[in-house]
């Protein structure tokens, strides 16, 4: 084909990709809800300093508002904010600004309408498709694969995990079923279907067993429950009790350690592939010991990554560490707390996987790996 035919083909793939996700969006956010709407901020009536019994000073605004939307659609609504309690946000407003608007009646026919937080989630789509678009034009063929890659895992999640879990299956064994469901599809679309991509599915289920084992056994020793986060307060009601919160915390260290156990040994895969092609004449000791020496750079690189995206994402619990204030006095009292316990078994068993799966990748593609041709 062609280098314009080529890019023709990208870009139409990378249309087909996007299209069906904003309008999914759009139709999920916008059209399907009558009683949150979007709105703008068309004059600020009031503006008034509260402080609140802990010293924190919290602007309260009465705004008036015009519906942007549907039925609202030049509706002038009154936001009472002031002496309204939810105020956790401390959101400011301004004229101009657009927001989503909830509408509650009251008992006596009244209408009451509440904003709930700025509009956001459009910049949130430019973002996602900087990223795609970017993927496909620097990856071209492999960026675009890719892209299919991670709109399978995300139906598979969607359309099998949560319903599944939602219904009371177990999440551990929906979590591993989908992972490998996952991987086979990512690895063999990315990578073909060879011998490479074989191997790279049997060192990520390998590492993956090490990681669920190490999970299962290490939540059980600390006695996690999973009820420590805050989503699961939410989840308690919408279940009906049939959701198994600690399966559900296992489900999630089991896919969060995929994706890093797939980087990981596909690379290492790729540098003994390569080290097999500059030098045919290596016995596979000689191209172990070669591939080690490239996977353990990759690996202190890698569980470095690892820890600083949870540390991310925990970044509120880590303040823990120096309020000094029950109960977080000691260091064994603030680890011995669940919240900071998950984060600790989630990083450290996704971390002893990625170790592990750097030798397990390396002795496979070493013994097993065949390289026909040579440079």
């Amino acid at each position: 084909m062609s280098k314009i035919f080529k890019i023709s083909i990208i870009y139409l793939l990378l249309l087909f990709l996007l299209t069906p996700f904003f309008v999914f969006a759009q139709n999920n956010l916008e059209d399907n809800n009558d009683e949150i709407f979007k709105a703008e901020v068309i004059e600020i009536l009031q503006e008034k300093q509260i402080t609140s019994e802990d010293g924190l000073k919290l602007i309260q605004q009465n705004i008036l508002l015009k519906g942007l939307k549907n039925k609202w659609q030049n509706k002038e609504i009154i936001f009472q904010g002031i002496n309204d309690y939810q105020v956790m946000k401390n959101n400011i407003y301004k004229v101009g600004d657009k927001v989503l608007v909830a509408f509650s009646p009251g008992t006596e026919g009244e209408e009451n309408y509440y904003i709930t937080d700025f509009v956001r989630y459009k910049y949130l789509y430019w973002l996602a498709f900087i990223f795609v678009l970017l993927v496909a034009l620097i990856g071209r063929w492999k960026g675009v694969r890719a892209l299919v890659g991670i709109f399978a895992s995300f139906f598979v999640i969607m359309k099998l995990i949560v319903p599944k879990i939602l219904v009371g299956a177990n999440p551990l064994l929906i979590s591993i079923f989908a992972s490998i469901l996952i991987l086979l599809f990512i690895i063999y679309l990315t990578e073909g279907f060879n011998k490479k991509s074989h191997l790279a599915i049997l060192s990520v289920i390998i590492s993956l067993i090490i990681v669920g084992v190490l999970s299962i056994i290490f939540t059980n020793f600390t006695k996690l429950t999973g009820f420590a986060q805050e989503e699961a307060m939410f989840l308690i009601g919408f279940g009906k009790g049939a959701i198994n919160f600690k399966g559900l915390l296992l489900a999630g260290i089991i896919i969060g350690a995929l994706g890093i156990l797939d980087d990981a040994i596909v690379s290492q895969l790729a540098s003994v592939e390569q080290i097999k092609k500059i030098n045919p004449s290596l016995s596979k000791k000689e191209v172990y010991k070669k591939a080690m020496k490239i996977g353990v750079s990759h690996m202190s690189s890698m569980i470095n990554t690892l820890f600083l995206v949870y540390a991310g994402a925990s970044l509120p619990l880590l303040l823990l560490f120096t309020i000094n204030e029950p109960p977080f006095l000691t260091f064994n009292q603030i680890i011995n707390n669940e919240m900071i316990a998950v984060e600790i078994v989630r990083t450290l068993a996704g971390s002893i996987g990625l170790i592990l799966s750097i030798p397990i990748a390396t002795f496979l593609g070493s013994w097993f790996l065949k390289i026909k041709n040579s440079y």
